[in-house]
């Protein structure tokens, strides 16, 4: 086996790697030795299976496993005896001219980490600025909550259904007369005004009454998710069940037991606790910043192209997201591509930021245990359906960079949670509006820190200027119980690197068992 280097040209390298044909026909035969008396063939006795016969019966496999394992041997020594550490996985190409039985020659690339000289983490001085929730605050969050416990009472059969009453109707939707899969359904709560089903439906239900019976025309729109419905008319058959009307949620013991709380004092327990937790997610989203500028001011070394690249793709991918939501996409995405050189400069420094925490992490002992990459795991692993789990978990074990990538962003949090222990911290108590304009007032472009290729915490920013695209309102996609005749595609979520500086709507308590 021979290495020789090709390419060495500031952190891109390049090596011909040439495996002769006698090292592969030597892994093959050691493999015939290993599987031989496992091998069961007619005329033989168990494990007496001559080896020449074995390696006929699986020369093709054998000869396939035995290259394979020869070509990540030798790419993997290169590593060790150059003291490379790669950036990247190496590029492998097969001479093309390769025939079983000749030697072999890979020719592969890759992008190897640069040398970064490791900052003095003493006399670190951050400002850590705290909030206490206010009454006010409070009785807002679980006002929200109340708000979203909507309920409806059934109003006078002689009702006639307004703006924001639901009505239940039992419907059959039909193209051409013809009904559609689909497009029938039962005892369907629709909230009209909702906007969850398609435009026009909704407006449609209004005036009617319990009994009533009618028809609804409407046209679905050219981006709906059914291909065969896309830009086409189509009438519903509609029978009122009935019509209720929005009873108020009253704020009191009954609401709260209603989430297995005791009383009101209880859930307003939980509701400080929840506005606590999002006031300490800013305090820290604003020391972060603080940090990151601090390391980056003395620091600018070279970074892998492809690790910036992959960062700037993520970055523009959930732009386009955004702009896609905007009244006019167009002009968002014109304006996103007038500033496309800032992004990509972010996509640098954030790359640059993440590789000179996790240098500081690795200097400095800090390390995910197994037990958190297991939950790691075992969360990333809900992504996929169960009887693909095990294939998952498999992957990692096999592929260290992409384990690599999913542990990176808890390690990323516990190095800087390691700084923030070192640094001299000067507490001040400010309000909320103050620590917002605070966060605000930081300039985006020093919003990095994002260790490439890795999911990212909600805590960056993620351009320099603020987004074209701000709104990315989603809507709440609720399962139904039974099938929508016209539900439109609920919009997703951005990925939102950018903290969250506005109140956030308060979330169901847990039920406790007491």
């Amino acid at each position: 086996m021979q290495t020789q280097e090709t390419t060495n040209e500031g952190l891109k390298r390049a090596y011909k790697l040439t495996i002769t044909a006698a090292e592969v026909e030597s892994r093959v035969d050691a493999e015939v030795k290993k599987i031989a008396p496992q091998v069961r063939m007619p005329g033989f006795r168990p494990g007496k299976v001559p080896a020449n016969l074995v390696k006929k019966m699986h020369k093709d496999s054998l000869m396939q496993e035995a290259l394979n394992s020869s070509i990540q041997e030798g790419v993997q020594k290169t590593l060790a005896d150059n003291k490379l550490r790669p950036a990247t996985q190496p590029h492998l190409h097969l001479d093309k001219d390769y025939e079983p039985g000749k030697d072999v020659v890979v020719d592969f690339h890759f992008e190897v980490l640069p040398e970064i000289t490791l900052p003095s983490i003493d006399g670190l001085k951050l400002n850590r600025l705290q909030v206490e929730p206010t009454e006010a605050e409070i009785n807002e969050s679980i006002e929200r909550l109340a708000a979203n416990q909507k309920r409806f009472e059934t109003a006078a059969k002689s009702y006639k259904a307004a703006q924001g009453d639901q009505v239940i109707i039992d419907f059959e939707g039909k193209v051409d007369g013809v009904p559609f899969e689909g497009g029938k359904g039962e005892a369907m709560a629709v909230e009209i005004g909702s906007g969850q089903l398609i435009p026009g439906f909704e407006d449609q239900l209004i005036g009617l009454k319990a009994n009533d019976e009618t028809i609804i025309n409407v046209t679905f729109p050219d981006n709906y998710g059914a291909e065969n419905l896309k830009g086409k008319p189509a009438t519903f058959d509609i029978v009122v069940g009935e019509v209720k009307k929005p009873a108020e949620t009253k704020i009191d013991d009954e609401m709260a037991k209603g989430f297995g709380l005791e009383g009101l004092e209880q859930l307003r327990e939980l509701m400080k606790g929840q506005v606590e937790q999002e006031l300490n997610g800013l305090t820290r989203t604003y020391m972060k910043r603080q940090l990151l500028d601090i390391l980056a001011a003395d620091h600018d070394f070279d970074v892998p192209p492809s690790m910036v690249e992959a960062e700037f793709n993520q970055i523009w991918q959930q732009l386009e997201q955004e702009a896609d939501r905007e009244e006019d996409p167009e002009a968002a995405k014109a304006e996103m591509e007038a500033e496309k050189d800032d992004y990509r400069d972010i996509a640098a420094r954030r790359v640059r930021l993440g590789l000179l925490l996790s240098e500081i992490g690795q200097a400095n002992g800090v390390e995910v245990n197994q037990q958190e990459m297991n939950m790691l795991v075992q969360q990333a692993a809900q992504q996929y359906p169960r009887d693909q789990h095990e294939a998952f978990v498999r992957y990692l074990q096999e592929n260290p960079m992409a384990a690599a990538q999913l542990r990176a962003p808890l390690f990323e949090d516990k190095v800087v949670d390691f700084l923030f222990e070192k640094a001299e911290v000067t507490d001040k108590s400010v309000t909320r509006e103050e620590l917002e304009a605070a966060i605000e007032a930081e300039p985006e472009a020093k919003s990095g820190g994002k260790t490439a290729a890795a999911k990212k915490p909600a805590e960056k920013k993620p351009a320099a200027k603020k987004a074209p695209a701000k709104k990315a309102v989603a809507e709440d996609a609720k399962p139904a119980a039974k099938k929508a005749p016209a539900k439109k595609a609920p919009a997703k979520k951005a990925n939102e690197e950018k903290p969250a500086t506005k109140k956030a709507a308060a979330k169901k308590p847990a039920a406790k068992n007491n």
